[in-house]
């Protein structure tokens, strides 16, 4: 507690980011480092879901405005992150929130530049998810008060396999081969959604959506609830910088069959068809060996944020794939690519979050359901449509950077309840879309892919 100072004044403290306000002299473009687009609001004292559909409308206003059409790409993700800033700002204040909070979220948000937002956004997610790994862990390692509950212990001990005389005879054994994998309690994937859903106070389910359309398929739903700003889901999977874009397998036509590609602003593409549905055990994994998905998905289009221009032909990954990390099969949350696109007069209640992992957290790596092809980033240029290499790689570029995962995951838009997660797609509008992809907003498709 802050001692001597005001309720306001702590506030301001709890909320003061780093570099707010701050001028800079680096040499970058005056867009780079200027505020991003600012949506005031002359009623601060709205409820916080009217406050949220006013600013959605400040957007589309502002978004027609000359100055800001001359890259309309680097616009919307600007306007993703200014909402991303304000969602995740206001699940850090947790229930206590009051309406001054709220006025100082919304201060903040018209004040700070693009680069402290994108910086804050990151901060508040790694929050959360540093939370859902403790929770993780609390679940699925013996800790020392249940190794000293000898009842637990007991029955921990009890389900390990036991080898039988023939299995020493012939050097079988059943328990784990790689001794790098640390044991884990023997609790089932369904188990484990279950105590995480006591711990978190949600979970996610797959099952056949409610959206009524014979395409629906699967779709995920939120068992539980969840606060708006929450990160509710991973997407896992296979991770393609722009120079392995020819490693991705069915190269060129990589959304042919597989409708779980999904790009994020800076070109990673991610492939979550090998993680499937996850599995019931902690092992190494390198998205090699496809996973199983649950039948009746939507078809080839389903993949949201679409990935549809590749040049040239496939290449072979074998020698330079992605390699084995240690990850947690069993993750509730790492079933992202499961959400389906909402039907026509419904609006999505997630959005897509960007979120660069630090490899440095070794204690999360078991729990963040990705890997990276290829044996490092290459420096890539954006030109169009197309990447091409620059010439000097990403780690000799920016050797004091700490290595990051570039990932992706879904954050509720409002508050959440046992109902399904309706994700905005924005699928190209430079090729036919499917019958029943109903655009959300026809401008933020256009700039997404602009």
């Amino acid at each position: 507690m802050a001692f001597g100072k005001s309720k306001k004044q702590q506030r301001r403290d709890r909320y003061s980011y780093r570099g707010i306000g701050a001028i800079t002299d680096s040499g970058l473009s005056p867009r780079t480092h200027s505020a991003p687009p600012s949506f005031p609001c002359s009623d601060l004292m709205l409820p916080m879901a009217l406050f949220f559909k006013k600013f959605t409308e400040g957007a589309k206003i502002l978004a027609k405005r000359p100055s800001f059409s001359k890259d309309p790409r680097q616009l919307q993700f600007q306007a993703d992150i200014n909402r991303l800033f304000l969602y995740s700002s206001y699940n850090q204040l947790g229930k206590s929130a009051d309406e001054a909070n709220v006025e100082e979220i919304i201060e903040m948000a018209n004040k700070a530049s693009f680069a402290d937002q994108q910086m804050q956004v990151q901060e508040n997610v790694h929050s959360q998810i540093k939370a859902f790994c403790t929770f993780m862990d609390e679940i699925l390692l013996p800790n020392k008060k249940m190794v000293n509950d000898f009842s637990e212990l007991s029955r921990q001990t009890n389900t390990l396999p036991h080898r039988s005389g023939l299995s020493f005879a012939v050097g079988r054994s059943n328990t784990p081969i790689n001794p790098d994998v640390p044991q884990t309690r023997p609790l089932s994937q369904a188990e484990v959604s279950q105590k995480l859903k006591n711990q978190l106070g949600f979970t996610l389910d797959v099952k056949s959506s409610q959206i009524p359309h014979k395409d629906a398929g699967q779709g995920l739903f939120l068992d539980g609830a969840a606060d708006v700003g929450a990160v509710i889901a991973f997407y896992p999977g296979v991770v393609y910088s722009p120079a392995f874009y020819r490693y991705i397998p069915g190269y060129p036509k990589v959304d042919a069959q597989n409708p779980y590609l999904i790009t994020r602003y800076d070109g990673n593409v991610i492939n979550a068809q090998p993680w499937g549905s996850g599995g019931e055990v902690r092992e190494p994994w390198s998205g090699r060996i496809m996973g199983e998905i649950k039948p009746n998905v939507k078809g080839a289009e389903k993949g949201s944020e679409k990935f549809w221009k590749l040049l040239s032909k496939p290449l072979e990954g074998n020698k330079l794939g992605s390699k084995n990390e240690i990850l947690e099969r069993r993750n509730p949350l790492a079933l992202a690519h499961f959400a389906n696109h909402p039907p026509k007069g419904v609006q999505p209640n997630v959005m897509i979050c960007p979120y660069d992992f630090p490899l440095t957290e070794d204690n999360m790596r078991v729990y963040i359901p990705n890997v990276m092809f290829g044996n490092g980033e290459v420096n890539m240029r954006r030109f169009g449509s197309f990447w091409f290499k620059s010439g000097v790689s990403r780690k000799s570029a920016s050797s004091t950077n700490a290595a990051t995962l570039k990932t992706l995951v879904l954050v509720a838009t409002r508050a959440l309840e046992d109902e399904e997660v309706l994700l905005n797609y924005r699928l190209s509008n430079t090729k036919g879309r499917p019958q029943w992809y109903a655009p959300v907003d026809e401008e933020e498709d256009r700039r997404r892919w602009s």
